[in-house]
Order: C-alpha cells, then structure tokens, then sequence
C-alpha cells in the first residue's frame, strides 16, 4: 500500500484519516441493493449504537446519506407530533442552525438563548419547561463547535424527560471521541456524521435512537420526504437497505473506521484526543493566545482563540502559511467576534501538534507577529 501524503487538518471535520481508511474505499464495484451490502450496512448499525452504549433491543442507527446538517434536520421535522413546540437551548453557532431548520419548516418553536461562551442555566431551561407544556422535543449540542464549549447535556435530558419531552442532542462533533452513554447522558437521540470522530469520509450520517419513539413518529406530520426518519427506519427494517441510493465508498472506509476504532478503544481514544487538545492548549499558552472558552467549561476537542491586537497579524496570512507547511486551521464562528479555531480531531497525537506549533512560529515570525502576542 503506497502512503498517502499525510496533512493534519486541525480544522473541526472533515478529519485527518490514516491510510488504511482511505484505500479501504478501493474494492469492487457492488450494486448497493445487493444482500451482501444490506448485510455490511446491518453490522455498521449495530456498531453505531454500540459506542454509544445503547441497547440495540432499545435503540437504533438510522444512515442518511448527508452531512451532520442533514441529522438535526431530520430529528426536528420527524419528531415534533402536530401542534407541539420545539425547545432549542442555544448557546452557539449550531444550536442555532437548529433555530434555522424549525424556522424553515414552519415548526412552533422557542429559541432560548444564553451567551456563546457560557453554559446555560438550567433553572431558565426548567422554568421555560414548567411554563410551556406544549414543548414536546428539547434540542441542543454537545460540543458547541464554533467555541468547544461542552453543555450539560446529562442535566438537559433530565429535564427535558421530567417534563415529558423528547431529547435530541446534536453530537457531531463528540461522537466517538468524548465518551457518550446515551442513558447515563438521557438522550433519547444523539447523531453524528462519517468524517469527524470516527474518522472516515464525508457522505455519510446517522441518527441513534429509540425504536419506541421513531415508530410512534409515524403518526407525525410528514414534514420532508427524503428526510424523514420513520421511512428511512422502516425501510431498513424491511429491506435491510437504504430508501434511497447509499454513499458505497464512504460506508467501507466507516468499516474500516469502526475496526480501527474497536482496536484503539473508547478510553484510548478519548485519552489520545485529550493529549492532542492538552497540548493545543500548551502550544497556545506558550504564545500568548488567549482562549474564548474558560477552562472548566471546555469540551477538550475545539480551542476558540482569539485573534491578537497586532497590525501584521492576518488569519489568512497565518493560514496560508501553515497550509504550505501541511497544517489547516479554521477560521472561527461567532458573530462579532475574530476568532480562528484549533480541532483536536482525527488521526493525529501531540507530536503532530507540537510539529505544528514549531510552523506556527516560523509563519509569525515571517509575518512580524510579536510573540509572545499582544491584547
């Protein structure tokens, strides 16, 4: 097997993946309607469930075809009954495309915000809670990935299930890296997608979630067709198949993914990406940056940093110049703010890190950036 040129995405997804992913996607060409295929796909579902501890008597995995995007999409139009409300406790960038998606269906929803680089109060979320008994489904996200900051989605839950609503929490960007039990957490559906902690490719998402509730959603109003879960459910339970046609390539390499994942284990794996974001946060200290999430509020997968006071300073300036060395960073994602981000995703270790710290400081050092940098 010839090796790939190895980049190291620090970006939040898609993630930097190992070879024997990548040539896991060269096989022979297969008809996605074959029993064969329908047989690979049952193991990838019974797999998906499994990391996050569910039980497959109780729990599910749903695959769409799509990018994360297409999960909160899916999970908000298919489970809200008619007449209901949607409680989103937004505090970022993803809760509110969730906000978005209701609004672009017409669903009656609250929008209950809190402030990006803060938790939210949950004496708010049980007040909203106790005083709107029309709220059916509460929505939130894990990591919110546009900060890394981690919300207390084992408290949601409880709430969310005290008042009798159902809970989605978006986990694209946890998913197989922060340990997840979906009953010790209360979620009843968690989704992710393909390329970020499992470390595959784009094309592929899934939606884990309560058999009880998905077929209860049949009875729903039918908001999206493509998007629906009940009939994705119910066709892979009938079939064993996709309703519409699979992304093939991207499901071997998840295959693969998966056993690379089962050898590495779920406590290797979430130690390998807390020495990666340990050593972020060093390499980040070190030069003086400052950090827009405190540090007992950090989901130890994304540093949101904010840009320095120094006229040379030029994030794309900075970019390019750690692209040409094999290093991607990302710009950040709060409105109003000039932040660039740090991801501590994928097949990558502290080495890779400090290697990127030393390009780091040859590209400030080229620019004219102080360092230690400057507020």
């Amino acid at each position: 097997m010839k090796a790939v040129k190895r980049n190291i995405l620090l970006n939040p997804g898609p993630s930097t993946t190992t070879d024997t992913v990548k040539y896991a996607q060269v096989v022979p060409d297969i008809c996605p309607r074959e029993a064969e295929f329908a047989g690979l796909m049952k193991n990838l579902r019974e797999d998906l469930v499994k990391i996050v501890h569910g039980d497959p008597a109780v729990y599910t995995a749903v695959l769409f075809c799509g990018s994360g995007t297409m999960n909160i999409d899916v999970c908000l139009n298919s489970l809200l009954p008619a007449g209901r409300t949607v409680l989103v406790v937004n505090n970022g960038a993803y809760s509110t495309r969730a906000v978005e998606i209701c609004r672009a269906y017409g669903l009656p929803h609250i929008d209950l915000r809190f402030p990006v680089d803060e938790q939210p109060d949950l004496a708010l979320v049980e007040q909203t809670l106790r005083e709107h008994p029309e709220i059916a489904l509460v929505h939130t996200t894990h990591n919110e990935t546009g900060t890394g900051l981690l919300n207390p989605i084992r408290e949601i839950g409880a709430l969310a299930h005290r008042y009798g609503a159902v809970f989605t929490v978006d986990t694209t960007s946890t998913y197989a890296m922060r340990p997840i039990d979906v009953n010790r957490d209360n979620i009843d559906f968690c989704m992710a997608s393909a390329q970020k902690g499992l470390m595959s490719f784009t094309g592929l998402s899934f939606v884990i979630g309560r058999r009880e509730l998905i077929e209860q959603s049949a009875d729903y109003p039918m908001r999206s067709y493509y998007c629906n879960l009940f009939l994705q459910y119910d066709n892979f339970e009938k079939t064993g198949e996709m309703h519409f046609t699979p992304p093939v390539q991207t499901i071997y390499a998840t295959l693969q993914a998966l056993k690379e994942y089962w050898a590495e284990g779920e406590e290797g794996k979430w130690a390998r990406h807390t020495r990666v974001f340990e050593a972020i946060c060093k390499g980040l200290d070190e030069l003086g940056f400052r950090q827009v999430i405190r540090p007992e509020w950090r989901a130890g997968l994304v540093a949101s940093v904010r840009y320095p006071n120094d006229p040379n300073w030029s994030f794309q300036a900075v970019h390019d110049g750690c692209y040409r060395r094999g290093f991607t960073i990302y710009p950040g994602k709060i409105t109003g703010a000039d932040t660039f981000r740090l991801c501590a995703l994928g097949a990558i270790d502290a080495p890779d890190i400090e290697a990127f710290f030393r390009a780091l400081r040859e590209v400030l050092g080229e620019l004219g950036v102080k360092v230690p940098v400057q507020y």
